[in-house]
C-alpha cells in the first residue's frame, strides 16, 4: 500500500442503499460574530444524505465551512452562505443543510429610575436551513419577566378592606389617620404573589431581512410585559419595579396574548410560536399559556387576468 494514501471509508458504498434525513455534528464550540461583539457559541451542522449507495458524508468539510462565522458579523446572507458551502462540498450526495447556532446575547440595561445599569444575558437560537434553493431562518428567543397573579391581587384587597373595617368601625377619619394605617405594617395585611416567567419566543423571518432582528424583538417583548427582571437597582428603582407590577397584573394567558399582538407588528416576522411559563409561588406547578400565529400568503393574480372591480 502506498504510504502516502489513506484510507477513506467514509467514499465506500454502503452495504445498505438508504437515505438518511440529517447527518452531522452537534455541540460544536465556536465563537460568533453578532451586533460587534464576539459570542461564545455552540453549532449544530449537518445535511441530508439522499444518495443512499454512500456510506456517509464528509464531517471535517462542514467543520471547516463554520469558520466564515469567525469572520462576519451574524446574518441571513452569511448563514446562507455557510449553508451552500455545506451542499456545495457535498455535491451529489446532499440536497439539504441545517445549522444551529445556540448562544446568549449579553445585553446591558438601564434601571427604572436610577443612573445604574447592569448586563442581562437572553438565550438565543438561530436555526438556518437550506432546500432546493429555498432558504429558511428561525430565531428562538427567552425573555425573563415578573408577573403578579390578579386573582392573588384581589383576594389581598379583600383583606385589607376587611381590616380597615375592623380598625377603624364607624368612626369619621382624618386623612393622616388613614395614612399611618396605611404605611403600618397591620394596615397592608396581605401581599398579592408574583413569579418570575419566562416567554419562549420562535420565530419565523421573511426572506427579504439583511439583519438578525434580534435586539429589536427583545426590546418589543419587554416592552409588551412591562415587567421585565431588571439588573442594578436601588431602593427607587425597587419601588418602581413594584408600581409596574401593580399596574401590570397579568395570568399567563394575558401575557400570551400581549406578546401575540406585540409580534404581529414587528416587521420581519411571517409566524411565530408563543410559550410563556409562570413559575408558580403558591402553586408546585407552572402556569403555561402557548400562541401561534402565521402570515397568510397574498393572493397571486393570475397572468393575464384583469380586475372588473371600479
Amino acid at each position: 500500500m502506498n504510504a502516502l494514501t489513506l484510507p477513506d471509508i467514509a467514499a465506500q458504498a454502503s452495504r445498505q442503499a438508504l437515505p438518511l434525513e440529517w447527518v452531522g455534528m452537534c455541540g460544536i464550540a465556536l465563537p460568533v460574530l453578532f451586533d460587534g461583539e464576539r459570542l461564545a457559541a455552540k453549532v449544530d451542522a449537518g445535511v441530508s444524505l439522499d444518495n443512499g449507495e454512500a456510506r456517509g458524508i464528509h464531517m471535517s468539510r462542514l467543520y471547516l465551512a463554520l469558520e466564515m462565522l469567525e469572520q462576519e458579523s451574524l446574518s441571513p446572507a452569511l448563514l446562507r452562505q455557510v449553508l451552500q458551502q455545506f451542499l456545495d462540498s457535498h455535491e451529489g450526495l446532499s440536497n439539504s443543510a441545517f445549522l444551529k447556532i445556540h448562544s446568549q446575547l449579553l445585553l446591558k440595561r438601564s434601571a427604572l429610575i436610577s443612573p445604574l445599569s447592569g448586563w442581562k444575558t437572553y438565550p438565543v437560537s438561530i436555526d438556518a436551513r437550506l432546500k432546493n434553493a429555498m432558504f429558511h431562518v428561525e430565531l428562538k428567543i427567552e425573555v425573563a419577566y415578573s408577573s403578579t397573579c390578579p386573582c392573588s391581587a384581589a383576594l389581598s384587597r379583600q383583606l385589607i378592606q376587611q381590616q380597615f373595617a375592623e380598625d377603624f368601625p364607624n368612626r369619621t377619619l382624618h386623612q393622616a389617620d388613614v395614612l399611618a394605617w396605611l404605611g403600618s405594617p397591620k394596615g397592608i395585611v396581605a401581599t398579592p404573589h408574583s413569579q418570575r416567567s419566562t416567554a419562549q419566543l420562535t420565530l419565523h423571518l421573511d426572506d427579504y431581512l439583511e439583519e438578525l432582528p434580534l435586539i429589536a424583538l427583545i426590546n418589543d417583548a419587554e416592552a409588551a410585559l412591562g415587567t421585565a427582571v431588571q439588573t442594578a437597582v436601588k431602593r427607587a428603582d425597587e419601588q418602581a419595579f413594584a408600581l409596574a407590577n401593580g399596574q401590570n397584573l397579568m395570568f399567563c394567558e394575558d401575557a400570551a396574548r400581549r406578546l401575540n399582538l406585540a409580534l404581529k407588528r414587528a416587521p420581519g416576522i411571517n409566524g411565530f410560536h408563543i410559550r410563556v411559563v409562570h413559575a408558580e409561588s403558591l402553586h408546585a406547578h407552572d402556569a403555561v399559556a402557548e400562541s401561534h400565529w402565521r402570515r397568510e400568503p397574498s393572493p397571486q393574480v393570475p397572468p393575464g387576468y384583469a380586475s372588473t372591480n371600479v
